[in-house]
């Protein structure tokens, strides 16, 4: 499902999910940073046990921002990707378990999509630097300005794929950054850390979830442990909620739309690439200091409270006068399996339910409507009831006429308040808008990107009056800029002929027209919608996507070789008979090797990071496999208007065909790449301070070669088996580091070891409901929260997990102080407009140093003389009143 519009949906329609975290940053001192001592209680008002990071979400962040300037090389990438990870463990600051899972190789269900992502990526990537190329030449030939192109590499995104070499050294940087933390951080100090690289295959978010279950099920588990998950993917909150733990917490970073991005010609903010004009930079400060500075400040986190949306589901979902028992446990399980109908990872949404049309209000108020009929729950622990399912679906199919109806009518009404709006703008803008220096501006932004101002007025004014004289063929009405060329943004009059509406994607389909079932079949499926055997098998494999889903979001993997054989999804209507469609997997299945998802999901462009034979099969024309690699394809906007948005038409890898090919180049591998071929397994951290340190020590020094049983009273009632490792991490070795910048670790004290969940059988079913012992948080909602969705005003999150929080405020004296240090002036001023100053890739908070860097001092706040403050010792900030809970948000 489509994250932005999933969260947007679900944060207006229960907003009390969500809670600001409370944020506390390093301090500085004389240059020198001041790490934050995350052994100290969390100033959000809660503890949690376990952090689980959905790596891949940290991963393309911080190795191609969209907000900022890009790291310089693979070194500078891993040193943010560190960063990032240390932001959000002083935020969270676990006290058990750290579990850091980067994707593994994924089933077979998950790589179409992945697929059709990075066909996307290598064709967008490769048109975008077409067109910069030209724009810039363009640009350059009217003697525009531009810096000079750099040359380095462009980064291929597709890199962060299990097999490939970056992912290789991504994770023996873990492995290092783990082993330094662990010596050197004190809120590290009694951490269990996990960390499931790319070689240990499935989803990092699923990998996350089977350890839960599979530690769940074991009798030393603590049933009221607190879970917090990093993610942005709206499927966390879904996996989050099927745990069915009580105290489970997703920090995410605050969705903020429409981000400023730089000019990938100019690095200016304000315009894209093909609206570049070659201006010349703006000076940013009195002498230019603030050039390097980003007009966007760090993004922030946000905490969302899946107990609370417990609260709320409990509520909306509760029924009377059921002919069953209730049972909040199961409601909730049939809320996330109806969730999956407006989209996921593995299978298409249905054409009538879309979820900025209400799609899940309306399945939910079906579902309460038809649920007495059904005799009983939809699902069970991930089983699904097909008949009760049924009977959803046809009530859906009953209304999917109106549904396509409201919809063309909505958009139709949509787009005539848009033609009056540009009508209106067109009708108050005046008919000449004067440019240059003379451009009109806000009140106090002057400054701001994009705005020219002339540094010498007289001087600029007296070369326009000179540039009219010389010039009597330019039009009386042409603006000038400062250094007196007609200016390119100024001075022109408006079109009449401009268009009063944007050209529709054009539509064959016509959903809200008589006769849409059989355009439909027709154009997406190239049958005709009579064909009955057809429909149903279409049906029936949509039918195996719909309990396949549910399995792997509540049992893991039911088979690693299934997945949804077409492009688009049948309509509601079509559900019928299907009560009786098989709904049992294949057993006993298994992964693909690495290379060889990457044969089945890497276009040829990137084939780069494959062997040379292994990349000849995906470009050489004789090749028994080239088919799966098109160099172009069309891409469906399916009733969408951007084409991000649309159906990329790929064809489906044939598993049988591409394992046939791959026989005769297997011998072709090198050692390396045939270790990076291998699946792995996950590998546990722990420091000197860790009761289970000796015990690992121990069986390093016996050579146990058997699999060992973790004893659970040394890890917090956590179970599974050790195993030696290979490339271990132990105590008084050199841990050597991977990134040149940073430091060996000479006095290494932390070990790792192999680690496995506890196993069981194939057909173990993992009960889905709460664990005996398990309390329930006390309820937060109170009786104003049930109207705040629906109100109408603007609903601020709380910040931290109390209510009782009270903000901080500053007393008179410090406001007078920050009437003396703050620039006087007209305007905003530089202190209104500038950015703060970049903070990105300056090494880590913590140790390692760089080579040759002295150790951070010890400061002593009575000897620096500064202001205590609310933010504790050391800090020069102004004084402030003093209050029960302070933010660092102020």
């Amino acid at each position: 499902m489509g994250v932005p519009a999933f969260f947007r949906w679900l944060s207006r329609k229960y907003p009390s999910i969500i809670v600001n975290c409370v944020e506390e940053k390093p301090k500085e001192c004389n240059g020198v940073k001041i790490p934050v001592d995350a052994s100290k209680p969390n100033p959000n008002d809660v503890e949690f046990d376990n952090l689980y990071l959905d790596m891949n979400g940290i991963i393309h962040p911080c190795t191609h921002p969209e907000d900022k300037p890009a790291p310089k090389n693979e070194d500078e990438m891993m040193v943010a990707i560190f960063e990032y990870i240390d932001r959000l463990f002083n935020i969270v600051r676990p006290r058990r378990l750290l579990y850091m899972a980067i994707d593994g190789v994924a089933p077979r269900a998950k790589m179409n999509q992945q697929r059709s992502r990075r066909f996307r990526a290598s064709k967008e990537g490769m048109e975008a630097a077409v067109e910069k190329q030209r724009v810039r030449e363009e640009i350059l030939s009217k003697g525009g300005f531009l810096p000079p192109e750099e040359i380095k590499e462009r980064f291929d995104s597709n890199c962060i794929t299990p097999g490939t070499e970056f992912m290789d050294n991504l994770a023996k940087c873990l492995r290092y950054y783990i082993a330094d933390r662990l010596n050197n951080d004190p809120g590290w100090k009694n951490l269990t850390v996990i960390l499931s690289d790319a070689s240990a295959p499935g989803e990092g978010e699923h990998k996350i979830m089977d350890y839960i279950r599979r530690q769940r099920a074991q009798p030393n588990h603590d049933p009221n442990t607190h879970h917090c998950l990093c993610g942005a993917d709206a499927d966390l909150i879904m996996l989050g909620l099927a745990t069915h733990e009580p105290n489970f917490t997703i920090i995410r970073e605050e969705f903020k739309p429409n981000k400023p991005k730089p000019c990938g010609l100019c690095n200016q903010f304000g315009h894209e690439v093909k609206d570049c004009e070659g201006l010349p930079r703006e000076k940013k400060g009195k002498h230019d200091e603030l050039a390097d500075s980003l007009p966007c400040a760090e993004g922030e986190f946000i905490f969302l409270r899946l107990n609370v949306l417990r609260e709320y589901l409990e509520r909306e979902l509760t029924m009377a006068s059921l002919p069953f028992t209730f049972d909040v446990e199961r409601s909730i399980d049939d809320w996330v399996f109806m969730c999956f109908f407006v989209g996921n990872d593995f299978l298409p949404h249905l054409p009538s339910l879309e979820i900025r049309e209400g799609a899940i209000d309306r399945l939910v108020n079906i579902y309460k409507n038809v649920v007495h009929k059904t005799g009983g729950y939809l699902t069970e622990s991930g089983y699904v009831n097909l008949q009760r399912v049924q009977m959803i679906m046809l009530a859906v199919g009953e209304v999917e006429d109106s549904i396509f109806k409201k919809r063309k009518d909505d958009e139709d009404s949509f787009r005539r308040r848009q033609k009056e709006k540009r009508k209106r703008m067109k009708r108050d803008q005046p008919a000449f808008s004067p440019g240059g220096i003379l451009t009109p501006h806000a009140l106090g932004s002057r400054n701001s990107p994009g705005s020219q101002v002339a540094s010498n007025p007289r001087q600029a004014a007296y070369e326009m009056r000179m540039q009219n004289n010389s010039s009597p063929s330019v039009s009386p009405n042409t603006s000038f800029t400062s250094d007196g060329s007609p200016s390119p943004i100024g001075g022109i009059k408006r079109k009449a002929e401009d268009s009063d509406s944007e050209p529709e994607p054009e539509d064959n389909v016509r959903l809200w027209e008589a006769g849409w079932k059989q355009r439909y079949y027709k154009n997406k499926f190239d049958v005709d919608a009579a064909d009955e055997k057809f429909r149903r098998k279409v049906v029936q494999s949509y039918v195996e996507g719909l309990c396949w889903v549910l399995r792997y979001y509540y049992q893991g993997c039911a088979s690693w070789k299934w997945y949804y054989p077409f492009h688009y999804a049948p309509f509601a209507s079509d559900f019928e008979g299907i009560a009786d469609m098989p709904s049992d997997f294949e057993k006993g299945t298994k992964p693909f090797k690495p290379l060889e998802q990457l044969m089945g999901v890497f276009p040829a462009a990137s084939g780069n990071f494959l062997p040379p034979s292994w990349r000849k099969l995906m470009s050489d024309p004789d090749s028994s496999i080239i088919d799966f690699y098109p160099e172009d394809f069309a891409i469906d906007l399916n009733g969408k208007k951007y084409a991000w948005q649309g159906v990329a038409l790929l064809p489906f890898v044939d598993e049988r065909r591409l394992r046939a090919a791959l026989e005769e180049v297997y011998p072709d591998l090198t050692p390396e790449e045939t270790k990076r071929n291998s699946l792995g397994g996950d590998v546990l951290f722990v420091g000197k301070h860790h009761p289970l340190h000796d015990f690992i020590l121990e069986l390093y020094q016996t050579g146990s070669t058997e699999p060992v049983d973790v004893p659970p009273e040394l890890c917090h009632g956590m179970q599974g088996k050790f195993s030696l490792d290979e490339e271990a991490v132990l105590p008084d070795q050199i841990v050597c580091s991977p990134v040149p910048m940073l430091r060996d670790l000479a006095q290494n004290t932390a070990i790792s070891i192999n680690f496995k969940d506890p196993q069981f059988a194939e057909d173990y079913i993992f009960k889905a409901v709460m664990l005996p012992g398990a309390r329930k948080p006390a309820p937060v909602l109170k009786p104003s929260d049930w109207e705040k969705s629906s109100n109408g005003r603007q609903w601020k999150p709380q910040l931290g997990f109390s209510r009782d929080r009270r903000p901080v405020h500053l007393d008179q004296a410090a406001f007078r102080t920050l009437g003396h240090v703050m620039p006087r002036g007209s305007g905003a001023g530089v202190y209104g407009n500038a950015a703060p100053p970049p903070a990105t890739y300056q090494g880590n908070l913590y140790r390692p140093l760089l080579r040759g860097q002295a150790q951070i001092p010890k400061l002593m706040s009575k000897a620096l003389g500064l202001n205590l403050c609310c933010h504790g010792t050391g800090c020069s900030k102004p004084k402030m009143q003093p209050s029960s809970q302070t933010s660092t948000r102020c």
